[in-house]
């Protein structure tokens, strides 16, 4: 009898344990998953203008900080520094006051509070009359914002040779001029990036939108096995002269497929060349967001080639192979002497709106009243350009080229075998036959 009770009650105590285990289990269970939720704490300061430094406290970020994303109402912000408690931000331009998120791995945290934006320090600068005012206020305030060491590199003589040190190729301040990205603080970069964005076109996918992709597409290449050489970290900034409203400057930024030489004179942008772009791949998706930065130069240009007749084609048509460019970098001022290709002068009203549609996906890149006017002069000069390609005319294979030469306008486009990817990337150049430079050199 007293073997029979001590089998019921080890039977007892083993199904107890059974149950209590699993209860615990179960219980660990939702440890786990609350413990691997990422929580928004608390953020401080609790305001402040674009480029205020934001730190953020919660859970579960990662201490990687490419893969915190982290939004103030809507606008993507830089993570300067992370731990798996706290991240390190600076309100980016065109914030809005609202909640903070902060997404990892797909999961998403919405502060309880809203962020307040308010109008001082860069934001400031939107009081200037003019965009040549708004950029050198822009270009002041990310000046100071600098230590002596970083000011005397970003700020350098406007020379011809410096001038003309940019590149289509990765490799930051070695074949370039001023600070790489990377060398910014947080704080620093937003207010890098306010310049350059008053600067350039506000369409969408035109201007400081297709700067922001392509400067993009270097980090999904790095991430594709191109290694460290791409890298957003890689853009540079500089200014080539003192950045007034008064006198003659010159902004550049770019880094590997982007680079802008934009010339300033009395506050006014008098030149808005040499400018190149490229990409590779030429559609990606990184981060949920989807990116084509040149579709749309490559649809213009094959539209403005597919407007004309089979025998306007065969007058278009330009003898030989071309595998790159012909102006690209370190090529300044070496026009062809004779025109090549068809006249835009014999052409329809419609074909001619294509010419000049193609025209205006280089242009916009600048800033929107420096392109209107831009785009003045090269309409009036419509009649003596002339625009050819080689290759195929759908612009879809490598070696498929197409160039617009005006008495001012030079336009190249073409594809080519990819580098670090399979299949084509593009490759472009505008440039200015009297304006490369603000006409300097």
């Amino acid at each position: 009898m007293k073997k029979l009770i001590r089998i019921f009650t080890l039977v007892v105590g083993v199904v107890c344990c059974f149950a209590i285990g699993l209860l615990t289990s179960c219980g660990d269970d939702d440890d786990v998953s609350e413990a691997s939720s990422v929580t928004i704490s608390g953020f401080s300061p609790t305001s402040g203008a674009v480029g205020t430094v934001v730190t953020i406290t919660g859970t579960n970020f990662s201490s990687t900080a490419s893969d915190n994303t982290v939004s103030f109402n809507g606008t993507a912000a830089q993570v300067d520094a992370a731990a798996s408690t706290q991240l390190t931000v600076a309100v980016p331009a065109g914030a809005t006051t609202g909640t903070i998120t902060v997404t990892v791995n797909g999961e998403a945290a919405t502060s309880d509070d809203d962020f307040t934006v308010t109008t001082e320090s860069s934001t400031a600068c939107d009081d200037a009359t003019t965009a040549g005012e708004k950029v050198v206020c822009l270009a002041n305030n990310f000046i100071a914002s600098l230590s002596s060491t970083q000011a005397s590199t970003v700020q350098l003589d406007f020379t011809a040779a410096n001038a003309a040190k940019w590149s289509n190729l990765p490799g930051g301040v070695s074949i370039r001029n001023g600070l790489e990205f990377s060398e910014l603080s947080a704080a620093q970069l937003v207010l890098a990036k306010a310049v350059i964005e008053a600067a350039s076109g506000s369409e969408d996918n035109q201007g400081y939108d297709e700067f922001l992709a392509v400067n993009a597409a270097d980090d999904y290449l790095g991430d594709q096995g191109g290694g460290g050489t791409y890298s957003s970290g890689e853009y540079i900034i500089a200014f080539l002269g003192t950045p007034s409203t008064s006198g003659t400057w010159m902004l550049q930024f770019g880094g590997h497929h982007y680079a802008q030489n934009i010339t300033f004179e009395d506050g006014v942008i008098v030149g808005p060349s040499p400018s190149h772009q490229g990409v590779e791949p030429l559609e990606w998706t990184a981060d949920g967001t989807s990116y084509a930065p040149l579709n749309d130069e490559q649809e213009v240009m094959a539209a403005m080639l597919a407007g004309l007749s089979t025998s306007e084609l065969s007058s278009a048509k330009i003898s030989g192979t071309y595998s790159d460019v012909v102006l690209g970098p370190g090529s300044d001022g070496e026009f062809p002497e004779t025109k090549v290709g068809l006249a835009v002068s014999g052409l329809t009203t419609a074909q001619k709106a294509l010419v000049l549609d193609a025209i205006e996906a280089w242009v916009g890149d600048i800033e929107d009243e420096a392109a209107e006017a831009m785009m003045a002069i090269y309409e009036s000069e419509l009649d003596e350009t002339y625009i050819g390609y080689s290759g195929n005319a759908s612009l879809t294979n490598h070696a498929d080229y197409v160039r617009i030469d005006g008495p001012s306008v030079w336009i190249e486009f073409i594809c080519q075998n990819g580098v670090v990817l399979s299949g084509i990337h593009y490759h472009t150049i505008y440039r200015d036959h009297t304006r490369d430079y603000g006409g300097n050199f």
